[in-house]
């Protein structure tokens, strides 16, 4: 008896699009490899999407959604602003996918402009748990969401740990706040 086959819908194919992109980066996100990943045809990629530009379109949409989602959480779920800071960090420094999304964002004007917008909550959070600890030069929040994405494309060959970097970042503004 043969096996059945699962069909397909436009959810399983972002989602594949979004592991190929980590996996192997912006080049995958083409119709026949993506088939090729799912083990599906080409047909069935253009019954769920009118083209290719439509497909990366919803797929920036997809990775936008799951990232200001993942950030509403962040927020919303820590009340103490150290840990807070921490959390909001780890959503970008140890991600793989925001690391693939931004080499794609580099030849995508639609993720770029996405990223932005998330940047910009992103940004915005900061500065408010900033707030919270009596840190309010703005610049402060740059530099805490510039070292957080920067942490992610560090790697830790040197053998030190982003986290640790991280925490004494934020160790050194909680010093200055004081001194």
């Amino acid at each position: 008896m043969p096996a059945t086959k699962t069909r397909l819908n436009a959810d399983n194919w972002l989602v594949a699009g979004l592991d190929a992109l980590v996996k192997r980066g912006p080049d995958a996100l083409k119709a026949e490899k993506l088939a090729r990943d799912v083990g599906a045809t080409k047909g069935s990629f253009y019954w769920h999407f009118k083209d290719l530009p439509d497909y990366h379109t919803r797929l920036v949409g997809l990775w936008e959604q799951r990232a200001l989602v993942s950030l509403a959480g962040a927020g919303e779920e820590e009340a103490d602003p150290v840990r807070r800071l921490d959390r909001l960090g780890s959503l970008s420094a140890t991600n793989a996918l925001e690391q693939a999304v931004r080499a794609w964002a580099q030849a995508n004007s639609e993720m770029a402009a996405a990223i932005d917008r998330v940047e910009a909550h992103r940004l915005a959070l900061t500065r408010a748990t900033l707030g919270e600890l009596h840190l309010t030069n703005p610049d402060f929040a740059r530099i805490v969401l510039g070292a957080q994405i920067g942490m992610g494309t560090l790697s830790a060959s040197d053998g030190q740990e982003n986290d640790s970097a991280m925490s004494t970042l934020l160790a050194a503004l909680l010093a200055l706040r004081d001194a």
